[in-house]
């Protein structure tokens, strides 16, 4: 089971890790509803390395980037539970748009995002300069693998639509 850190803490935990000579994996988004998808991505993270790093936004950074509709879960909760998956080792929040910031901070040995942000890997320049990998995981095969229709927002547009209107508490 992973620990929740403050970004102070996890940049002690990083220099502890990093004179251990411990490879660390860095991975980041929402995960508001965690999925399959998600749960593919961070075990393969976690294959590539020693410790991995699951950065989450804030929930002011959610509702940001998605709608004043979201989160669905609190952050405190998302840490909670992405805390309790065995391929996360430490849990974090970025309240900015990106977490460039954190990771230029963190300086990952890797750092890896589903194939949906292949077009903006946020830090990719911070990592390659100091010399670690950027990934962008594939949607099918090894990595990643993203059902049309099993994403959250997909999920949460079908419970609008099929169960809100009239049918919510219909047994």
């Amino acid at each position: 089971m992973g620990s929740i850190y403050t970004r102070e803490q996890l940049l002690v935990e990083r220099e502890q890790w990093r004179r251990a000579g411990r490879k660390v994996v860095f991975t980041n988004g929402c995960y508001d509803l965690l999925h399959p998808g998600h749960i593919r991505l961070l075990e393969s993270a976690r294959s590539l390395g020693d410790v991995l790093i699951l950065a989450l936004n804030t929930d002011a950074s959610v509702q940001r980037l998605k709608g004043p509709t979201r989160p669905l879960i609190p952050e405190n909760e998302r840490a909670e539970l992405a805390a309790a998956l065995e391929a996360v080792d430490a849990v974090t929040f970025f309240d900015e748009d990106t977490p460039r910031e954190l990771i230029a901070a963190v300086l990952p040995d890797i750092l890896i995002k589903g194939a949906d942000w292949a077009h903006f890997i946020a830090g990719r320049e911070e990592v390659e300069a100091a010399g670690g990998q950027v990934l962008a995981a594939a949607r099918t095969g090894l990595f990643y693998y993203r059902d049309f229709g099993r994403s959250a927002r997909a999920r949460l547009n079908r419970l609008l639509t099929d169960w809100i209107p009239g049918r919510l508490f219909r047994w």
